[in-house]
């Protein structure tokens, strides 16, 4: 399989005739590092910050030496930082993928009033997953077109293409992410169904046919059947990958010695996705519930080990009712996820309409269960992974909060953008919590560019703290604070759209830093200075995940002592996922929410107040970026509101 690690793939695509990312300005880069970075240091360390970069910055020195490697990098590369950012941002990461790495969508609680039924939802689903990989199969899927900055810009669309055909391998220091070759015609294609911890190999093409939604019904009942035979109980190794990604490593290592493992992982690898068939949980299903559940499981005593983590998606159909998806992100965002998944949800309902179907096959040969040979070491490991998973479950606290009083079509008739609404109004709620201001990172795509992931929109901007401040002192008055939120909100949108555009600090500078490391350079001051660690220690990760149907995007923090915080802006209501580990003396999701209500009310109240009429805001308040129409040579494409194509789930930080 080829290695996804150094170089995306490099099938034919629209994507080709896309412009490189761009490399910015040294001395822009850091100058907007030193300015980012002033008002969370204390004077001493800024000093000392200042004297590094300045160091680093000087005419000759080794910045320029650097910078130059990364010219001459990107004129060789088609994305001189895709590498680099899939390494330190996943797959060098040792942490276990469940919680800390892994985000899952939550689907609406279905209402499964018997057990068949929630076999035929996902028998439909099925059906829908292989419609839709047909599509991808072909290159038929629509290119999607940008607006904001660079209205009908070209997005990439290589991420699609890795949806079905990614596996991460865990590695001792470092996983590897593979794809399989994506035909029109393929070897018989199969699924993974897990059910009860047990895996069944469920093929989905036979004889070059694809199996009818009626024929993938009976082949689950099979596998339902099957799992529940305590005589052919195998032992659930899918714990094993929600492990540390070192320990796993070893495990597997293990595993592979004996060739029946081998032929078990084998079939698990080059499967298009899993879907697990998950007992109900027994809870009542609120929207955090869910969204605990989808992320982990519930533990070895619910359906954690019903999982396989190292596959790219996992499908989960609960027979309570709980049902979502649970992601590998190191192949592609969070918005290429939720495309799929409104395709797939309308799908089920009848829309797009359903081609017609080829006869059921005759002889429908049994689903196939997946064997182990496991050592008396291998079942403590089992049984390590099942403690570790057990403490994640219970360390987990994940708050997801529907805040009705507004929307974004509120903010807009404001003329304000609504994505930099929501994230000032995130500052100011941590600074409610904490009293001060953190490194923050916002995902922003970069899919303008050729082979384009994303790069960070730093929200933690001089002008939010000056708001923050000023909404908690007790002292400005609201002319002032409502010219603060201005200045605040045009901050981050000047950011947001640098970040866009290819032009923002994040990957540059890893750039830099890696380069150093690859010609074997003593580590530059810069990047051993206390303020480069502060800067990566993202105690607030964030990311507008918009969907156009009901359902959530939701992720764990990404250091011990920080917030995830996943949000879906709607017309006339947002939701928001906070997440926070219990172990942290320092966080509480529930507070958080707290805070994060009652500031969304301030700003509200605040801006009715400076324009009582939010039909007729005042002037000089703060423009969004114009929407141009979408070309007319553009009309076969899909197009994406601005904040949905900058949106992606969980991304940043370094824990």
């Amino acid at each position: 399989m080829p290695v996804l690690n150094q170089e995306p793939s490099k099938d034919p695509d629209p994507g080709d005739s896309l412009p490189k990312l761009p490399l910015p300005a040294l001395k822009t880069t850091l100058d907007t590092y030193l300015r980012g970075m002033k008002h969370l240091l204390t004077e001493e360390q800024f000093k000392k910050t200042q004297e590094a970069v300045k160091h680093f910055g000087a005419p000759g020195g080794v910045g320029e030496l650097l910078h130059g490697k990364l010219v001459e990098r990107r004129e060789k590369k088609a994305n001189w930082v895709y590498d680099y950012w899939l390494n330190d941002m996943y797959l060098n990461n040792r942490l276990a993928l469940p919680v800390n790495s892994s985000p899952a969508m939550v689907f609406p609680p279905q209402n499964f009033r018997a057990p068949i039924e929630s076999i035929k939802f996902a028998a439909n689903l099925i059906s829908g997953i292989l419609e839709y990989k047909s599509q991808l199969d072909t290159r038929a899927l629509p290119v999607e077109y940008a607006r904001g900055q660079l209205a009908g810009t070209s997005l990439c669309m290589e991420q699609y293409y890795r949806i079905f055909t990614s596996y991460r391998v865990p590695g001792h220091k470092r996983d590897t992410l593979v794809a399989q070759d994506s035909t029109v015609m393929p070897e018989p294609e199969h699924i993974i169904v897990a059910c009860k911890n047990q895996l069944f190999v469920l093929d989905v093409v036979i004889n070059f046919r694809r199996l009818s939604t009626q024929d993938l019904l009976t082949q689950l009942e099979k596998i339902v059947k099957m799992a529940e035979n305590p005589d052919e109980r195998q032992p659930p190794i899918g714990l094993l990958t929600s492990d540390g990604r070192a320990e796993w490593a070893e495990a597997r290592g293990v595993l592979v010695r004996e060739s029946t493992n081998r032929d078990s992982l084998d079939m698990i690898e080059r499967c298009l996705c899993l879907v697990c068939l998950d007992d109900a949980s027994g809870t009542d299903l609120t929207d955090s519930t869910r969204a605990m559940l989808m992320l982990h499981g519930g533990g070895m005593g619910r359906n954690g080990g019903n999982r396989w983590y190292d596959k790219s998606v996992q499908f989960v159909v609960g027979a309570g009712g709980c049902c979502g998806v649970v992601c590998e992100h190191s192949p592609f965002e969070g918005i290429i996820l939720v495309q799929c998944i409104e395709y797939l949800l309308k799908y089920m309902t009848g829309s797009p309409s359903k081609l017609v179907r080829a006869s059921s096959v005759s002889e429908l040969p049994a689903p196939r269960r997946l064997r182990w040979k496991c050592t008396p070491g291998m079942c403590k490991l089992l049984a390590s992974s099942e403690d570790k998973l057990q403490r994640l479950v219970k360390n987990l606290d994940m708050n997801v909060h529907k805040f009705h009083h507004y929307g974004k079509e509120f903010i807009k008739k404001l003329k304000m953008s609504p994505d930099a609404f929501i994230q000032v109004a995130l500052q100011l709620a941590y600074y409610r919590c904490h009293g001060r201001q953190v490194s923050t990172y916002e995902s922003a795509s970069i899919r303008r560019f050729k082979d384009g992931r994303v790069d960070n929109i730093r929200s933690a901007t001089p002008e939010a703290l000056d708001f923050v401040r000023a909404m908690s002192n007790g002292r400005t008055s609201d002319a002032d604070k409502m010219e603060l939120l201005r200045g605040a909100i045009t901050a981050q949108t000047k950011y947001s759209t640098m970040a866009i555009m290819g032009m923002a600090i994040d990957n540059h500078l890893l750039g830099l830093r890696e380069i150093a490391q690859e010609l074997k350079m003593d580590k530059p001051e810069m990047f051993k200075d206390e303020a480069y660690h502060i800067s990566n220690q993202f105690l607030l990760s964030t990311s507008q995940v918009p969907t156009t149907v009901e359902m959530f995007c939701c992720y764990g923090p990404v250091v011990p002592n920080g917030y995830g915080v996943c949000y879906n802006p709607q017309a006339h209501h947002f939701v928001f996922s906070v997440s926070s580990l219990r172990e942290s003396p320092q966080t509480c999701s529930s507070q958080f929410v707290k805070n994060l209500e009652q500031g969304l009310l301030d700003m509200r109240d605040l801006c009715r107040k400076s324009s009582p009429d939010p039909h007729e805001p005042k002037q000089g308040q703060t423009m969004e970026t114009p929407t141009q129409k979408k070309p007319a040579d553009l009309s076969k494409g899909r197009v994406l509101d601005k904040t949905q194509s900058q949106a992606n789930s969980k991304a940043g930080g370094k824990p």
